[in-house]
């Protein structure tokens, strides 16, 4: 699924007043949202979906694949997401 249809099935769950730049202001609402709470305070919960968190990455040696020269790769952040038991449970 991508954003559009991700989109289309906001609208459809809203009803049929809704417009797909409502849907849309919706969906980017909550993303937003969750960027920043995972920006400001490192993890975003939602219950019954999942967990979005910041994880760091410490600095370590890899190596070229074309080369095979050793390489040093720079500490890093990413966002990582938990499914809850719930998400889980219903795949």
């Amino acid at each position: 699924m991508n954003k559009a249809e991700l989109i289309e099935s906001i609208q459809a769950a809203l009803g049929k007043e809704a417009t797909k730049r409502s849907a849309d202001e919706a969906l980017e609402a909550v993303l937003s949202s969750i960027a920043n709470g995972v920006k400001n305070d490192k993890k975003v919960q939602i219950v019954g979906f999942g967990t979005f968190e910041v994880k760091s990455r410490p600095a370590r040696t890899g190596r070229n694949p074309k080369t095979g020269e050793s390489m040093q790769i720079a500490a890093s952040k990413s966002v990582s997401f938990k499914p809850s038991a719930a998400l889980k449970g219903s795949l």
